[in-house]
């Protein structure tokens, strides 16, 4: 395949339009909880804020996506289904979209399976650490708000 081939069918049009409408685009006021992570290969960071109730829950979710295309749909679909979730449940997500990317495994599980279409991103090594920015920094802000909610 030829290298311009091979990016048609990485940006495909399903990215794209994840890539154009990111959910909860933007800082939170006065998250309970905020970290920011970025990919060294790249350069591209992706910073979460979010607050959570007193079963560390999600209850409300911002994000600020400086990434690729594929960073940006990975995001996408994180905001879309951030809230209402668990760590327990992000983590899940983070693992299974670890697994899809690295070991061919299958698309991560509802409400998360939407990263499914970063599916051919695959064969793209140098892509995955931009695709697994904003599940990282989900997990990290959510271990920060469970340590500002007990102190």
């Amino acid at each position: 395949m030829s290298d311009e081939t091979d990016l048609i069918k990485l940006y495909s049009q399903r990215i794209l339009t994840l890539a154009a409408d990111i959910p909860h685009l933007g800082r939170l006021e006065a998250p309970m909880g905020s970290a920011r992570k970025r990919s060294p290969l790249c350069g591209s960071t992706v910073t979460v804020d979010l607050n959570i109730d007193a079963e560390g829950r999600i209850t409300a979710f911002g994000q600020d996506v400086k990434a690729c295309a594929l960073g940006q749909a990975a995001a996408a679909v994180v905001g879309a289904n951030a809230i209402g979730r668990s760590r327990d449940e992000v983590e899940q997500a983070r693992d299974q979209l670890k697994a899809m990317l690295k070991s061919d495994g299958p698309p991560p599980a509802p409400p998360f399976d939407g990263l499914e279409a970063l599916m051919p991103a695959r064969d793209y090594k140098n892509r995955h650490a931009s695709i697994m920015l904003s599940l990282e920094a989900t997990l990290e802000a959510l271990d920060a708000a469970r340590e500002s909610a007990c102190a």
